[in-house]
């Protein structure tokens, strides 16, 4: 799943919102809006062969929520924005009983066209027929919440919402934008809590602190950072360090790329703008993730941008060669393929570095693995820690790796020589084994480098009581 933060008009906050398509993203977030990059990025994505996504949606302290009182009923709009002041809720009593009424919800931008409609609802919690108003309403509407404050039904009548303010728009760079999301990703019970997410987007943003902190919960969390190069970066900035990119202890979970890409915006009539690159370039690994694995570059003729029209700046093979080498993933344009990305290194991809994390398919495909062993392998926990569970575990692994062996993920022409799984009583000591662990050590062979690369997993083992 591919994670984008940002400002968004709508939306839920405090909680990461998973999507299945653009549509989803336009129904639930307000879609395109010129005030922020996010729904470009978004579109851009799904453009490019992405998928599965979640929207951290970021606000600012002062945006309000739309509400209407409605005489014994109060209603309160599903989150904060001036969005819901287009909405308007009205009532109409049944002609069977007065203590039973129609709700229905309005889009008063629309021609009043009603959006939701619920019937037959009561104000009595106990009503036998299960139709109590705040238990039908909360749990299926997508715009509001209501709350009964009288024991009476509603008489009929319509009110509008009103009140929703955007408040201050947070833009990518801006103290505001940063302590906002400083505030969704430390100690943030809702993000910790998501399942999988394997790549992460803030599009636009390119300040080091922020990105550094990024970097550290990829890290934590087995994902992996796509960083926009500035804005206003140029090939001489990058290469002289005048814009800087973060390349401390994490960076090796990130990559940034360069330039911004020019594609036509529906906003404007489809005149050219300039967009961060990261929507694009995380649709291009989705796409190659599917087609080809993730051990596979994502890169190359494979790797094109599509509703690209053009780059903010051209790059030639002269400048492409000093860029990177200096970990900066170029986005070239081919006469005879079109734009591209041309560039596969982390942030530790830097030749006197010497990182074995230099190349992106080398520590995304070990992310890969370490995250689906260790939920592979969580079954240990119910065993006895011994000889017999380090079997299982050495076979278990063993066929996982033999299979993605036979999809060509890694080097060697033998599994001898393309992997290893070793875990048994040099791994796992009889103090491991006091501490209820147990260790198991996995190499590879990368496609490219060709040295081994160790992960080591450890889970919990005899420590489960049954």
């Amino acid at each position: 799943m591919t994670m984008f933060v940002g400002w968004t008009p709508r939306g839920a906050t405090g909680r990461a919102q998973s999507i299945a398509s653009f549509t989803d993203y336009q129904r639930t977030f307000g879609g395109l809006d010129s005030r922020s990059f996010l729904g470009h990025a978004v579109q851009h994505f799904y453009d490019n062969g992405g998928s599965a996504a979640c929207i951290v949606r970021l606000v600012g302290a002062d945006a309000a929520t739309a509400g209407a009182m409605h005489g014994t009923l109060s209603f309160v709009a599903a989150s904060a924005g001036q969005w819901a002041n287009g909405f308007a809720v009205r009532t109409t009593r049944s002609r069977l009983s007065d203590d039973r009424f129609q709700l229905d919800v309005l889009d008063t931008t629309n021609g009043s066209a009603v959006v939701e409609s619920y019937q037959n609802l009561s104000i009595d919690p106990g009503d036998p027929q299960a139709r109590y108003l705040e238990a039908i309403v909360n749990a299926r509407s997508e715009l509001l919440s209501v709350t009964t404050i009288g024991p009476t039904a509603p008489v009929d009548g319509t009110s509008a919402l009103s009140g929703g303010n955007d408040g201050t728009v947070l833009l990518p760079g801006s103290s505001a934008f940063h302590a906002a999301l400083a505030r969704s990703f430390e100690g943030n019970a809702i993000i910790e809590d998501l399942d999988l997410v394997n790549l992460v987007c803030v599009p636009g943003e390119s300040d080091a602190t922020t990105l550094a902190m990024l970097q550290g919960w990829c890290r934590k969390h087995r994902a992996f950072l796509i960083v926009d190069a500035d804005r206003a970066a140029t090939v001489q900035s990058l290469l002289d360090g005048t814009t800087a990119v973060p390349t401390g202890p994490d960076a090796f979970n990130s990559a940034v790329f360069f330039p911004w890409v020019r594609a036509p915006d529906p906003l404007q009539g489809g005149v050219l703008a300039s967009f961060p690159p990261s929507g694009f370039v995380a649709g291009v690994f989705a796409r190659i993730d599917t087609a080809r694995g993730v051990w596979t570059a994502p890169a190359g003729k494979d790797a094109l941008l599509n509703g690209a029209a053009g780059l903010a700046v051209e790059i030639n093979e002269a400048q492409n060669s000093r860029l990177n080498p200096k970990a900066v993933n170029c986005l070239r344009t081919f006469p005879a393929y079109g734009n591209l990305v041309w560039g596969s290194r982390t942030l530790h991809g830097q030749d006197e570095r010497g990182s074995e994390w230099k190349f992106i398919p080398v520590r995304r495909t070990a992310l890969f693995l370490e995250e689906t062993l260790s939920r592979g392998t969580q079954w240990a926990a119910f065993e006895p820690n011994d000889e017999t569970l380090w079997s299982q575990i050495r076979k278990s692994v063993g066929d996982f790796l033999q299979g993605l062996f036979r999809q060509g993920a890694f080097r060697g022409s033998t599994p001898r020589e393309a992997y290893f799984v070793k875990c048994d009583s040099e791994t796992t000591t009889k103090a491991d084994i006091e501490l209820g662990v147990v260790n198991i050590e996995i190499g590879f062979a990368p496609l490219k480098p060709a040295e081994f690369v160790i992960i080591n997993l450890q889970q919990a083992a005899g420590s489960v009581p049954t």
